[in-house]
């Protein structure tokens, strides 16, 4: 910016005018590329292009400060002054009024006399610039050639790098990826492009601001469209004091029929953004019977502060009808944290494991080196134990051992261990969701896909409707899959082929691992209702098994299913050893049941009529015969499971009457399936 010296600036300047100073700092950087007095330039442009590139080398940046005349006008531009960027003090900000918020950011300039001075004889006619003051003397640190890339003076988006990071923001790709894109494509190292992922995130955000209103209210009206099409379709939204979208929240039909079986265990996912409308996305994601992610909603918030975290949860349980879960899992936040506190008090508040692992990269690659995977093996390893007293000797092995003593990011994370360390979150239920990387990665594809739904804004909430109806289908057609093939017995045991028929393939094989592994442990009974089980080849520890007969109640120190829902191998050994030959049903929780209650009156739109169960008798003898003709082998395996997924969606596109009677609406169901198969030359029989 241009302006008026102060008059000491100028005596210096004055004074200065035949003489060419250089600071020690500077003078190794300068060599023969400083500039000097006399040398001359055809334009003021071309002396302002070499200091900057002088500047550059040396550690600091420069702006254009005042000149002397004026173009067009007497004698003319004759004099220019640049100066470093730290030159000159930041003037005092008024009070503000309390309307209008400001930023109090300290100002990076602390009154820096270097400067670069040039002028022309205008008389003599002469149009070139001559430098007629130079001073390299800074009274500040100058930065290195890995830090002087970040002042904002060098953080230049090129035009055809905004067109292309602007194509990427409307295709739905993060800024981080991007920027590796970019990277990839210029053949740099990564952090070595010309700007930030903070630029180009205010790039995005600028670009967004002249039209958000009318996307905020495509947002609302999608909402309002797809409430009439569905009557259990739910969102709730805030305006500002200026009628603008703030939040913004809703779920579908189907999952908050899910959340009322599969909602003990919840991740809210707060790290992603809405790059089509540069918000932050919250997304509720869960864990079904089958092992697989269950969506249960969606939020998109203007700021990520206390206030709209905590309007987000209190809608969220007003979707779910008050229902809290036991357990949500989240990534580091403190506004977050605060908010679960006030909005979920009986709730287990954890941080998700996976979430907190995607910065490990960033934060310890650099520090670790070729040491980074050995020490994340071993993290996990901690992370898996089974006691606390074992996490925290391992924890202090593992920082000596890689040096990480003073590391304030290892200091954060042992500091949370009682809210991320799996021995630590024993006894509190997950589903599952702590533990397996398989079900992260799972998560993360299916979170992936939904944020892809954002490439057609105007219809992001049929689109991402799209996608959760694609994920139950998925699950259908996997479940479909399980029950197709025949389930192998390991061991003979009566208890295996019980939970086998009860439970899903998925938490059946959970339980059937520790089935296994039960055969290895020995029991011995202590006194009264207490065993002590431990693995046949140690001679100490072990886990203590707690029985009661009356309520045929058992409980093992490990907490397994406190935690996931099914019995350890602890429980499995002393049970066996009691001579159970069935697990007592209470320790088959219905969560992992083949079979799960029926929904909720008020969420199926199907009709009532009289015949309603010799139809579904019917319907069901068809599916066993279904399932026997297809279990003969694996090709017509795969054909029913093809045909059958395609059926179903057929019969999610036919219309749905409320007024049907049950011969007629028996007749229609045989009708569509008769021509189903005779269209689609379907033979399971041959």
């Amino acid at each position: 910016m241009e302006g008026t010296s102060s008059g000491e600036e100028e005596e210096e300047a004055e004074d200065s005018s035949n003489e060419t100073r250089l600071s020690p700092e500077t003078a190794v950087a300068a060599d023969d590329s400083a500039p000097y007095i006399g040398q001359r330039f055809l334009t003021h442009d071309a002396a302002y292009e070499f200091y900057g590139g002088f500047a550059k080398r040396c550690g600091f940046s420069i702006r254009r400060h005042r000149t002397e005349g004026k173009d067009g006008v007497g004698k003319g531009l004759t004099r220019r002054y640049f100066v470093c960027h730290r030159a000159g003090n930041a003037p005092a900000k008024p009070f503000s009024d309390g309307a209008t918020p400001q930023r109090n950011r300290k100002s990076s300039r602390c009154g820096c006399r270097a400067y670069l001075r040039i002028g022309r004889d205008a008389g003599a006619g002469g149009p070139e610039w001559r430098v007629t003051g130079f001073s390299n003397h800074h009274n500040h640190e100058l930065l290195r050639q890995d830090q002087v890339r970040f002042l904002p003076a060098y953080r230049v988006i090129s035009d055809s790098d905004r067109d292309r990071i602007l194509l990427f923001a409307k295709s739905g790709i993060f800024v981080q990826q991007m920027m590796r894109i970019m990277e990839l494509e210029k053949r740099v190292e990564p952090g070595s492009l010309p700007f930030t992922e903070k630029d180009v995130s205010n790039l995005i955000h600028s670009f967004r601001r002249s039209n958000q209103e009318e996307e905020n209210v495509d947002l609302l009206k999608m909402c309002r469209i797809f409430k009439e099409k569905d009557p259990n379709f739910k969102y709730d939204f805030t305006r500002d004091a200026h009628n603008r979208l703030v939040n913004i929240a809703w779920s579908y039909a189907s999952s908050i029929q899910s959340y009322k079986v599969f909602g003990d265990a919840v991740v809210f996912d707060t790290s992603h953004r809405l790059t089509a409308m540069d918000m932050p996305l919250g997304i509720w994601i869960g864990m079904n019977n089958h092992g697989m992610p269950c969506f249960f909603g969606c939020t998109l918030l203007r700021e990520e502060n206390l206030q709209s975290f905590t309007w987000a949860l209190q809608v969220f349980l007003n979707f779910m009808n008050r229902k809290a879960p036991q357990t949500i899992l989240t990534d580091q936040n403190i506004y977050l944290k605060e908010a679960v506190e006030k909005e979920l008090p009986t709730t287990k508040h954890a941080l998700s494991i996976w979430l907190i692992a995607t910065r490990f990269p960033s934060l310890f690659n650099a520090v670790l080196g070729e040491h980074y995977n050995d020490w994340e093996n071993e993290f996990y390893r901690l992370h898996n134990m089974e006691n606390t007293m074992d996490f925290d000797h391992g924890w202090n092995d593992m920082v000596d051992c890689y040096g990480l003593h003073g590391n304030r990011h290892i200091a954060s994370l042992f500091a949370s261990r009682n809210i991320w360390a799996l021995p630590y979150l024993r006894g509190h239920f997950s589903a599952g969701l702590t533990a397996s990387p398989g079900v992260s990665k799972s998560i993360s594809d299916f979170i992936q896909r939904l944020l892809s739904a954002q490439r057609r804004l105007s219809h992001f909430i049929e689109q991402a409707a799209v996608v959760v109806d694609y994920k139950d289908q998925a699950g259908e057609q996997q479940t479909v899959q399980q029950n197709l093939k025949n389930i192998n017995l390991k061991t003979a045991a009566p208890m295996e082929s019980h939970a086998a028929a009860i439970f899903t393939p998925y938490a059946f094989s959970k339980l059937q691992d520790e089935l296994v592994a039960a055969a290895h442990y020995a029991s011995f009974h202590l006194e009264g209702d207490v065993f002590l089980v431990r693995h046949h080849a140690k001679t100490d520890g072990g886990s203590i098994v707690t029985w009661h007969q009356r309520g045929e109640l058992i409980s093992c120190s490990c907490q397994m299913f406190e935690s996931s829902g099914i019995l350890c191998r602890h429980t499995l050994r002393v049970l066996t050893t009691l001579n159970y030959f069935q697990i007592p049903d209470h320790y088959l929780p219905v969560r992992w049941h083949k079979t799960l209650p029926p929904p909720s009156k008020s969420l199926i739109c199907a009709p009532k009529y009289s015949g309603a169960s010799e139809r579904v008798k019917t319907l069901q003898s068809i599916v066993s015969a279904l399932v026997s003709e297809a279990a003969k082998s694996d090709e017509r395996m795969d054909l029913a499971t093809h045909e059958v997924s395609v059926l179903l969606s057929r019969i999610r596109q036919q219309p749905v009457s409320v007024n049907v009677s049950g011969d007629s609406a028996h007749s229609s169901l045989a009708a569509v399936a008769k021509d189903f198969i005779s269209s689609e030359n379907v033979n399971i029989s041959k």
